[in-house]
């Protein structure tokens, strides 16, 4: 391998360290992928990515991450530890599935030859996860990698408690690294919790490429869902939940329709946790259900009928109170779907004006509806089949999991010590800003 001198030190060539990894120095590698048992979408672009990169793979997961790209793969070995987790089911059934769970991740851990183990999700009790559990690995001299997709997710609940915090602050100190998909939430961890800066990445939140995206047109999907070509469609998607902040939402679609005929609401999502939310919401889009302005689906949707949601909508509406960063945008990205964000967590930066959608204040229902009208005097609006193509490749290559893959990879090498690649691969993790919107 060829060096050279530069400023006194030896550096390493940038190909040459890139040939190193490719040729043998990542196929070494070996990380456990601890998913908590759900989350498929960032389950399963992480996984191919860090498998495309020649890394193996122990996949912790359940029925739900049963994807049949990572059977019979020599790269993968898929563990399915937490099995069926249907909500359906007795409490005693679920107390039973859990703590055999936990049972069988004991054993593992105490077993498992990766010696990083990478936690995405944590598990049902969190609060032995956070403490005992990262002990537990520790004490098995296993380096512990978190992806925080969420701080402090209490916070954002508006249930945030003493013991919630310092639970939080043992798991943070307790790990080796940390990704975070924000600039905000990287000094959140910091300025809040104490954890080094040096011990944390900025990436990218990957884009979703594990929903189907097929032939299916934007007429045949307005079909399939009883709806009128000429009708325009706006798609509030995914878990119904307080900081969602559908009822401002709600609101500023009345304010609109009472303006203008020709508008559809679509909400298509489960409620979660909140009975007493869901239930003023559905009283609130009574009157318009009845009408037939409301379409409501309030259960989970399925990967395979997403796309009928996406393809039919004119435009994603995301009127968060509070959030870090939102997979539903990047969901909706994937499709070509333009969206109108609250100023919230990253929304305001991930959001181009004018571009990929339109910014609004949040818990503003007048100025949402404000925004609703520009965007449908908009050319984004009026040339949407084309903006979806480019709205797909910006998102491809700002979001790719091909880059996630690749710091993460990185940051393994670092983890592990691989001296001959450190100092360029270091230099490398510090850039956490990935910004190509247009100029």
């Amino acid at each position: 391998m060829s060096v050279i001198q530069k400023n006194n030190g030896t550096e390493i060539e940038a190909m040459e360290v890139r040939n190193l990894a490719d040729s043998g120095m990542a196929h070494g590698i070996s990380v456990a992928l601890l998913t908590g048992g759900g989350d498929k979408p960032y389950a399963y672009g992480l996984a191919t990515a860090l498998i495309a990169k020649g890394l193996r793979l122990d996949l912790i997961g359940s029925d739900e991450l049963e994807y049949p790209e990572f059977r019979g793969k020599k790269e993968v070995n898929f563990l399915n530890l937490r099995g069926d987790q249907r909500p359906d089911t007795s409490l005693i059934k679920k107390i039973l599935r859990v703590s055999i769970y936990y049972g069988r991740l004991l054993r593992y851990a105490a077993m498992a030859k990766p010696p990083i183990f990478h936690v995405l999700w944590n598990n049902k009790f969190e609060i032995f996860d956070r403490t005992l559990l990262m002990l537990y690995y520790r004490l098995l001299g296993k380096k512990i990698v978190l992806t925080l997709h969420n701080v402090n997710a209490r916070t954002r609940d508006a249930n945030d408690t003493p013991v919630n915090r310092l639970t939080l602050r043992i798991q943070y100190r307790l790990a080796d690294h940390m990704f975070v998909h924000t600039e905000k939430m990287k000094i959140e961890l910091i300025q809040e919790f104490g954890a080094p800066a040096a011990r944390i990445t900025v990436i990218p939140f990957g884009i979703n490429n594990s929903v189907p995206n097929t032939n299916l047109t934007s007429v045949e999907a307005k079909r399939r869902l009883g709806i009128c070509e000429c009708e325009k469609i706006i798609l509030f998607f995914g878990h119904i939940a307080p900081y969602k902040g559908l009822e401002y939402l709600i609101s500023a679609f009345r304010k609109v329709c009472d303006l203008c005929e020709g508008y559809r609401l679509i909400i298509a999502g489960r409620p979660k946790n909140c009975e007493k939310y869901w239930t003023s919401i559905r009283e609130m889009i009574r009157e318009d259900v009845e009408r037939g302005r409301v379409l409501v689906r309030a259960e989970f949707i399925p990967d395979e009928e997403t796309e009928v949601y996406f393809k039919a909508a004119d435009v994603l509406v995301l009127p968060y109170t509070h959030i870090y960063q939102s997979g539903v945008l990047f969901l909706g990205y994937s499709f070509g779907l333009p969206a109108l964000a609250s100023d919230v967590g990253s929304l305001g930066y991930d959001v181009v004006d004018g571009k990929t959608g339109f910014i609004f204040r949040p818990e503003n229902a007048a100025e949402l509806g404000r925004t609703i009208e520009r965007y449908f005097d908009s050319d984004l609006y009026k040339n949407l089949s084309r903006y979806r193509s480019e709205i797909q490749a910006y998102a491809a290559e700002r979001n790719s999991w091909g880059l996630v893959g690749e710091t993460t990879q990185q940051l393994y090498a670092q983890l592990l010590q691989l001296t001959a690649v450190a100092p360029v691969l270091h230099q490398k993790s510090s850039c956490t800003s990935f910004d190509i919107r247009p100029r």
